[in-house]
Order: C-alpha cells, then structure tokens, then sequence
C-alpha cells in the first residue's frame, strides 16, 4: 500500500462508522464485508506510521504485572527466590532480569516470555 494522506484516514474512518451497522455475523454482506475490510486495513496501516505504539520494557511489563496481580515486590521476591530489592532494581531499570530469572518472572505474573524479551 502507498503512503496514506491524513484525508484519506479520515474518509476511511467515516466510511468504518458507516458500514459497521451494516456488516454482521448472522447477516453477511459480502460487498460491505469487503469494503470495511479495506478501509480497516487503511486505518491499521495509517495508524501503525503516524502513531506507533512501542513495546514495553521488562521494568514497565513487571511494574504493571505486579498492579493487576495486587502483588507486592515482597511477594514476587519470595515466589521466584531473589531479594526484594532486586525486584526493585528490574522494575526502576538499574538492572535487567538474566533468562532464568525473566522465565520465572513470566511464570510468576502471567506474562508472555516473547513479551518480556520485547519480540
């Protein structure tokens, strides 16, 4: 697809608030199936160059884990065998988590090792 002018983005969003009444899984309509896929294929791709959404770092994937989860860093210390203050180096970024300590911080909050290694 060739660069994508901020009008074009625009129409494209109009014409996705349009056709999404009109598109459903119990009553297909091809054609305008088709037509918002387009549109939403210039959307994703406008959006990805003009608003890119960068990964998050280990610090920031632990810090928020640890949110959700309503865990301290105590807790998260003592369920994968380092000292809390270790955990408060990887969450301030003084210090990065080695491969064996990142699986099981993974296995510890839910978080997925492709995310923690930032693929």
């Amino acid at each position: 697809m060739g660069r994508i002018t901020e009008m074009q983005y625009q129409y494209a969003l109009e014409r996705i608030e349009d056709l999404l009444p009109l598109v459903s899984d119990e009553d297909p309509n091809e054609e305008k199936a088709v037509e918002l896929s387009i549109y939403s294929d210039i959307v994703i791709e406008y959006e990805k160059e003009h608003f890119p959404i960068e990964k998050p770092t280990p610090a920031e994937l632990i810090q928020a884990s640890l949110i959700e989860k309503s865990m301290t860093q105590k807790d998260l210390a003592g369920r994968i065998g380092v000292s809390p203050s270790r955990i408060n180096d990887y969450i301030s970024g003084r210090a990065e988590p080695t491969l064996r300590i990142a699986s099981r911080l993974c296995v510890a909050l839910g978080i997925a090792p492709a995310a923690m290694m930032g693929l």
